[in-house]
């Protein structure tokens, strides 16, 4: 219920929720997490730069406290907590986290490996100029001005922005429902693909992607995505790009050598990639490794030692890519706040677009502004003129008029403002010289105010304006400046075989086991004491499989689907292991049928509890996610039951009846997924057990601890789908070959 006006009404609870998480979600979206396509910048951005500007923290002017700045952000600006707002602060400080700094800091700001920065008290802190040229011709009616949270002082509702700073510096942010990541590119390109956008309004992104060829992060790197994928990146507003450290081989004495990682990808904290490399070192994931150290001073310098010599250095580096941050994708996903003030995701030209409409609309206010100054400073000279004309006259109004106001402005037909300056001049201003110098200034102004006209009315020579003022942007941040060189390279991806995860693991024996109830673990070696193994109440052992750590465990389950796990991910053999369907997505219901390793080229044999079954190749059963791979089709009511090496040329199929029968391997096709074919018919029941075998060597079973085989098959060899026939005398009454 919401109370007005004094009264109480009774209101809908979903709806009032809903009104008011809608309010927050725009709140969100709109004043806190998602920059201005115009000028890149977040609220607590913009209101932190221009209470900079407001202290004159100039580059050229001394440093201010931190404490100082952040303290007249929350008091006039931005109404929330100091942390905010100085953690805005250092990041626009850091030359690792931002492309072109907006802030010089001085003092501790935290460094590339994650240490933070010191407390706002002993750090201090000015303007670049870059943040100058945001601000550039601000106080000229350039862009509006709205009050500020209490209404005290106003605050810009966007900065003019003379530099392309939403792609030049990126942004990253997290709203309701939505969210923007856009990295760091080089402002020299920028200006580049904006001189030709105004030479040619409909130039494509391919075109574009001639001057912008890609990101260019301040941490440097090399970015190995293919080209294509770029272009399909910029064109949609949404993508990704490959990027990877840096490195190069050192050589050392004795034919050794030692890989030197020079830059690390975009926000990757060097320290915690270098524990992350050693936490793999230390569980035997990167075989290849020797040993890693950091060298760092000012420049990265991570030292990485192959094994040994014969360690080939890119395999080594390929694989600390495929499990380290070494290697990262960088997203993009242009969402911005438009000049309308909602949020879309906008391709690269329109995001240029936009910034060009932008420098148009400031240039027009800019020289609408001026015109107005230069109206009202016209009116005042060719009032200060008609003075000097008539001086001797105006001098004995002032000094004998009670309203020589009133008389001058009905005698030279004057205004108000004119007669003000009359009356405010000083006597020293009625010399001579005095006069000739307001002429000079009054024809200077009108050749002005004639410029800016002839300005206004054309606007191609506007364009010619905007174009020269990106020129004069690239000349002081372009390549040629130690800021605005590109760090960040191409280079193709590696192509020719592939590198599996199995090459960066080392290979050490281990023994598998698989309870009744689906737990699995692993010890190490083959010769480990299973008889000291526990259990969980009422559990037991199923399954125990020799493998090595390089090989691939295959999980064939009763609902039909095959899920591949790498051994080397199994816990150690403390403890009861961990369940099954952690491990891969298997249903609650689906129970283990079986688990084998993987070889490849081995054909199999399955089959569910109707009767029906075909030949797959273990190739064609490995699951590349969690979720496993769909193989054997279930009639309704079934399960899957066999899944066995088919090694032989016939099959033997034996019934839940007690009805065995034996056929042609051959009678079986060989399928990748489906239901398969008939294997025995039944009256009643299901299918209890079958076995692939060669005929010439007979068909064996076990009866208790004991092997038992039959040479004289001729009874029960039949045709696929026949019903059988009862089985050898001494045959077990589980119906079960083993």
């Amino acid at each position: 219920m919401t109370k007005q006006d004094g009264n109480i009404y009774d209101v809908d609870f979903s709806e009032a929720l809903g009104q008011r998480y809608l309010s927050y979600a725009l709140s969100t979206i709109t004043s806190r997490s998602l920059p201005d396509v115009r000028d890149g910048l977040k609220p607590v951005h913009r209101r932190l730069l221009y209470a900079m500007m407001q202290l004159k923290l100039e580059p050229k002017s001394g440093f201010k406290k931190c404490a100082r700045v952040v303290g007249d952000v929350i008091g006039k600006y931005h109404p929330h907590g100091d942390t905010a707002v100085y953690d805005t602060m250092v990041r626009l400080a850091q030359d690792f986290a931002v492309r072109y700094p907006l802030v010089d800091g001085q003092g501790n700001f935290g460094s590339i490996d994650g240490d933070n920065a010191a407390a706002m008290r002993y750090t201090e802190a000015r303007l670049t100029e870059v943040a100058l040229a945001l601000m550039e011709d601000m106080n000229y009616d350039t862009v509006d001005f709205r009050p500020t949270y209490d209404g005290s002082e106003e605050e810009p509702v966007v900065m003019p922005a003379n530099f392309p700073n939403l792609l030049a510096n990126g942004s990253e942010g997290i709203a309701v429902g939505m969210a923007t990541s856009i990295p760091p590119h080089n402002a020299s390109e920028l200006c580049d693909a904006l001189l030709h956008l105004i030479k040619h309004p409909n130039a494509g992104i391919e075109k574009l992607t001639e001057f912008i060829p890609g990101p260019d992060f301040p941490t440097g790197g090399t970015i190995i995505e293919p080209h294509a994928n770029i272009v399909r990146a910029y064109e949609t507003g949404r993508g990704s790009f490959r990027l990877r450290a840096k490195w190069e081989k050192e050589e050392l004495s004795h034919g050794m050598y030692q890989i030197i990682i020079t830059e690390v990808p975009y926000q990757v904290q060097k320290s915690k990639l270098i524990e992350k490399i050693a936490d793999l070192f230390k569980a035997k994931r990167l075989s290849l490794l020797g040993n890693i150290r950091d060298e760092s001073a000012e420049e990265i310098r991570v030292v990485i030692d192959p094994k040994n010599r014969q360690v080939n250095p890119e395999t080594l580096m390929e694989s600390l890519f495929k499990l380290t941050d070494l290697e990262v994708r960088v997203n993009l996903n242009m969402n911005v706040i438009n000049k309308n003030g909602s949020p879309k995701v906008l391709s690269l030209r329109e995001v240029l677009q936009a910034f060009l409409d932008h420098r148009h609309e400031v240039l027009v206010r800019r020289c609408q502004y001026r015109l107005s100054k230069i109206d009202h400073r016209l009116e005042i000279l060719e009032g200060l003129l008609i003075a000097y004309l008539n001086l001797d006259e105006v001098i004995r109004i002032i000094r004998n008029e009670d309203n020589a106001k009133a008389i001058m402005m009905k005698k030279w037909q004057l205004s108000e403002i004119q007669v003000e300056a009359i009356l405010n001049m000083r006597l020293r201003s009625l010399r001579k010289l005095e006069e000739i110098e307001i002429k000079r200034e009054h024809d200077e102004l009108s050749a002005e105010k004639a410029g800016l006209l002839e300005l206004l009315d054309s606007e191609e020579k506007r364009w010619l304006v905007i174009t020269d003022q990106i020129k004069d942007i690239k000349v002081k941040f372009g390549n040629k400046t130690q800021l605005g060189k590109r760090r960040t390279d191409f280079a193709d991806a590696p192509v020719g075989q592939v590198i599996s995860i199995e090459a960066f693991v080392e290979k050490e024996p281990i023994t598998i086991l698989c309870s009744q109830k689906g737990w699995i673990k692993a010890l190490k070696g083959h010769g480990a004491d299973l008889s000291s193994v526990k259990y969980k109440e009422g559990d037991k052992e199923q399954f125990i499989i020799k493998a090595y750590t390089t090989d691939k465990l295959v999980i064939f389950a009763s609902d039909g689907k095959f899920f591949t796990v790498a051994c080397h991910n199994f816990t150690g053999g403390k403890g009861q292991g961990e369940p099954l369907n952690l491990i891969v997505d298997m249903d609650q219901d689906a129970k283990p049928v079986n688990l084998f390793i993987h070889k490849e080229g081995k054909k199999l044999l399955l089959a569910s509890s109707k009767g029906k079954g075909f030949i797959v190749n273990s190739n064609d059963i490995i699951a590349q996610t969690k979720n496993g791979k769909q193989i054997l089709n279930l009639p309704e009511g079934s399960k899957a039951l066999i899944c066995a090496a088919a090694d032989g040329n016939h099959i033997a199929t034996i019934g839940q009846n007690r009805k065995m029968l034996i056929c042609r391997m051959d009678e079986l096709p060989v399928m990748k997924k489906g239901q398969g074919v008939t294997l025995q018919r039944y009256k009643m029941g299901e299918l209890s057990d079958a076995k692939t075998f060669n005929l010439e060597e007979g068909l064996s079973w076990q009866l208790g601890k004991k092997i038992r085989s039959e040479v004289n098959l001729t009874p029960w060899i039949g045709k696929r789908g026949s019903a059988g026939r009862l089985p050898p005398t001494g045959f077990p009454r589980t119906n079960k070959f083993s």
